[in-house]
């Protein structure tokens, strides 16, 4: 099917849309096959009452760092932004774009928080996965009730994730523009490498040159650098009186020219529309321009994306006890076929090689009806486990089935294999090492969630960041680091005198412990979000959608991007 899909890449529209509905027709599964995993627990049993309340902790962190994200830059600039300013509230502005029964993926929520340079809630940029017209699209939305739109070096950074995964998935990216530019004093982190600013221009032409669309919405200052936002975009729409686009706001014409001069004479929507052509649709209100820009992604050409299966299978066993099977201590130790018996339809789990290399499971399931494989880590990951796991991501490949990865390391596969000579740790090293390659290779999409530990190269060979999987999130009790918190205090101390080590112990394990937390990462943008437990199975099925919906439109030889007049 795939094979066949790729050959008509150079033919009509129609078969396109043909063939991806008859793939999720074909791919729509509901039925009883694979065997049922055996998920049954004690929930009286004290250790899962144990693990249940300190996973309540972590519940109440993720619910009060969520308030504070969705209030933005606070009571006071939403109250300037909307009655002073005039204008909509970007979740506003995106709930007004999407369609009304859209399931909505909202990206990377945590990053910006408790920056060096301080907090910047949703690095100011609000990024979410959701249909227009029934198709699917990236939106990314300036917040200027977080100071002002400015842009800091972790808002270019998420901008750029969010190109990323519209380019990897084939969504178009739809960019709705209300930014004062970047934050001048930190200018030197923004501006002149390969992965600041300019980037976003450069991945703009370059998507458009692959057929994947760029549309802007010009709803406030498109000022400085982020004038091209909207003029490298393939169509912009601009809205009257609250959307501007200049190089040099005003303010700074005055001082360096002495002349004065209005924001709409400078650059405001009737300017742009009429006269320069920078921007192609004219708006009198944010809503006429949310219903263009609607209008325009019905003429992308492009297939709706189909839903999964509703009439899917359910787990037999209830995903809200996963928090009761995360130990509190050792969380390598979590029974991972628990795990996966409340996250796959049916609790059903056709398990490749169960006997060889049991240390990492592998096997195929259905998520809301979507076929997927599955490797999951129960342990070391031993010579004979990445050899097995080799194996079953090379099937997948061969199948086109896209793979989904549930990282929970050893803490030991940060450490040198531990053998008694060096020959059966160069086999392990090496199996090791094929199994990196197999992942890095891999031509099908890669979901990844990080469950419990993700230290050192196993991270890798688990598709970490590296290897450039289309999704990754974490759950709250996760930790990520080249090695456990206690084996970094260990290796850091293991020189120190011994009058030093008890004070010095304290402040690294503190240290430590904070930047492998799963907050520390989402706020550095390693991850795509925190997902708590109960959720996976819903993100897991919405990200199914997406990864199949682009593996089954047509690859674009890149062509030349679309210039402006």
């Amino acid at each position: 099917m795939a094979a066949m899909f790729r050959l008509c890449v150079g033919g009509t529209r129609n078969l396109t849309r043909t063939i991806y509905t008859n793939y999720c027709r074909l791919n729509a599964f509901s039925g009883s096959a694979f065997p049922v995993l055996d998920g049954k627990i004690d929930a009286n049993e004290e250790a899962f009452k144990r693990n249940v309340e300190q996973y309540q902790k972590y519940e109440r962190k993720i619910s009060e760092t969520l308030a504070i994200v969705k209030e933005g830059g606070g009571e006071k600039a939403k109250l300037r932004h909307v009655k002073q300013n005039k204008k909509v509230l970007p979740r506003d502005r995106i709930k007004q774009l999407l369609d009304e029964d859209s399931e909505r993926l909202e990206l990377m929520e945590f990053t910006g928080l408790e920056m060096p340079y301080g907090s910047v809630p949703a690095a100011g940029v609000i990024s979410v996965i959701g249909k227009i017209n029934g198709r699917p699209c990236m939106v990314v939305a300036n917040d200027a009730t977080v100071k002002g739109g400015t842009l800091f070096p972790i808002s270019v950074k998420k901008q750029l994730r969010c190109q990323e995964i519209s380019e990897h998935n084939r969504i178009p990216c739809i960019y709705v523009v209300d930014s004062g530019g970047a934050f001048l004093p930190l200018q030197s982190e923004i501006f002149p490498d390969s992965n600041h600013g300019g980037r976003v221009f450069y991945n703009e032409a370059v998507m458009s040159a692959q057929g994947i669309h760029q549309i802007a919405v010009v709803c406030g200052s498109c000022t400085a650098g982020g004038a091209y936002v909207p003029t490298m975009a393939d169509e912009a729409v601009i809205i009257e009186r609250i959307g501007h686009v200049f190089l040099a706001g005003p303010p700074l014409v005055q001082a360096a020219l002495g002349v004065k001069i209005s924001a709409d004479d400078l650059g405001g929507a009737m300017l742009h529309s009429s006269v320069s052509g920078c921007t192609d649709y004219y708006a009198e209100t944010e809503d006429e321009a949310y219903k263009t820009t609607r209008d325009i992604v019905l003429t992308l050409n492009i297939p709706e994306l189909l839903e999964p299966n509703k009439e899917a299978e359910d787990p037999v066993f209830d995903a809200a006890e996963i928090p009761g099977l995360i130990p509190i201590k050792d969380q390598h130790n979590m029974n991972m076929y628990k795990v996966l018996a409340r996250l796959v339809d049916g609790s059903r789990f056709h398990e490749f090689k169960a006997k060889f290399g049991s240390t990492l499971i592998t096997g195929f399931c259905h998520i809301q009806g979507q076929l997927a494989g599955i490797i999951a880590n129960n342990g070391s990951i031993t010579d004979s486990a990445a050899s097995k796991a080799t194996h079953f991501v090379q099937l997948c490949n061969q199948r086109d089935i896209p793979m989904i990865f549930l990282q929970n390391t050893h803490p030991s596969d940060a450490l040198y294999p531990n053998h008694s000579n060096g020959f059966t740790a160069g086999d392990t090293i090496r199996a090791q090492g094929r199994l990196m390659a197999a992942v890095s290779s891999t031509n099908v999409p890669k979901i990844t969630i990080v469950v419990g530990n993700s230290f050192g190269p196993a991270n890798f060979m688990m598709a970490g960041r590296s290897t450039s999987p289309r999704f990754v999130f974490s759950w709250p009790n996760s930790q990520t680091g080249m090695y456990s918190p206690t084996d970094m205090v260990k290796i850091s101390l293991q020189d120190t005198a011994d009058d030093e080590m008890g004070t010095l112990a304290d402040k690294l394990t503190k240290k430590y412990a904070f930047e492998s937390s799963a907050f520390f990462s989402s706020s550095r943008l390693l991850d795509d979000g925190i997902i708590l437990p109960q959720d996976t199975r819903r993100v897991l099925a919405q990200c199914l959608s997406v990864v199949n919906y682009s593996t089954y439109l047509p690859q674009m030889d890149k062509r030349q991007t679309l210039f402006r007049m």
